[in-house]
């Protein structure tokens, strides 16, 4: 069907109603679309920064404690000593057993588990060979023995197991 125009389609500027119509919906879809992308580069802006922020914060916690773990080592070598031979350590190793107790359940409020190590195949993820010894009824690349523990904080290290690796 064609359309002819009448003395009421003419308007300032010689536009038609559907003329300006037409221009007002495509200004509203263009202002549509400019809201939907602002709102999505808002939306991934909230994302990035958050994401930034727990991996800051993560990383400061993992510093912190990197430099707190070696205090943990030197308190359960204490408590590894043999007790004095007169006995008058008790009270003294009883205080140390809490200390190194509250350290434990402090670390573990904060999600760092210690690896295991002992029994465990070796993984240079998580490990650290300082040595290798033979393997007497062991699977080769087997962990012996644990010379200092290893902890993480879900999949990130903290610090790798040392350990002695049995070698066939």
């Amino acid at each position: 069907m064609i359309r002819t125009m009448s003395e009421n389609d003419v308007y300032e500027g010689g536009a038609g109603p559907a003329d300006a119509e037409l221009a007002l919906q495509r200004e509203r879809d263009d202002l549509q679309d400019r809201l939907l992308r602002t709102a999505a580069e808002f939306d991934n802006y909230r994302k990035r920064t958050e994401r930034e922020k727990r991996e800051w914060s993560d990383a400061t916690t993992a510093e912190v404690l990197r430099d707190v773990l070696p205090i943990l080592d030197d308190l359960e070598r204490a408590l590894a000593a043999p007790p004095a031979e007169d006995g008058g350590d008790t009270g003294l190793r009883a205080g140390l057993e809490l200390i190194r107790r509250q350290f434990g359940e402090a670390l573990k409020r904060r999600g760092v588990e210690p690896i295991e190590a002992i029994g465990q195949d070796f993984d240079p993820m998580w490990h650290e060979a300082v040595a290798h010894q033979p393997a007497n009824g062991r699977r080769d690349g087997e962990i012996t023995d644990e010379l200092r523990r290893g902890y993480r904080i879900g999949q990130r290290l903290l610090r790798p197991a040392q350990v002695r690796v049995a070698k066939a």
